[in-house]
């Protein structure tokens, strides 16, 4: 039996929702404005996975973590809108934008 895909199917499920709530905190603590971190996150994982010779399980996770911290970018533009819905809460802390 080959348990590889069983294993980086529940591994990409365990490493989407845990930026799930990642995603949320970093709106909520430091705007949209720290996704270069996210950026810079994702691009080394994906150049991890590239290089990464030693399990095909150990390449995807690096692959799927590298490719999950991208597309958490979009996500941090669309939880600062769905803060601006008031769907989440907001920083009492952060200065609101001058109009």
């Amino acid at each position: 039996m080959n348990w590889s895909g069983l294993i980086i199917g529940a591994f990409s499920f365990l490493i989407i929702g845990v930026f799930h709530p990642i995603v949320i905190k970093c709106e909520y603590y430091f705007t949209d404005r720290i996704w270069p971190l996210f950026l810079a996150g994702g691009l080394i994982f994906c150049i991890a996975a590239l290089l990464a010779e030693v399990h095909i399980i150990i390449s995807s996770a690096l692959a799927v973590t590298g490719f999950t911290m991208l597309w958490c970018i979009g996500e941090l533009k669309e939880q600062t809108k769905r803060v601006e819905k008031g769907w989440f809460p907001e920083n009492p802390k952060r200065r609101k934008k001058e109009l």
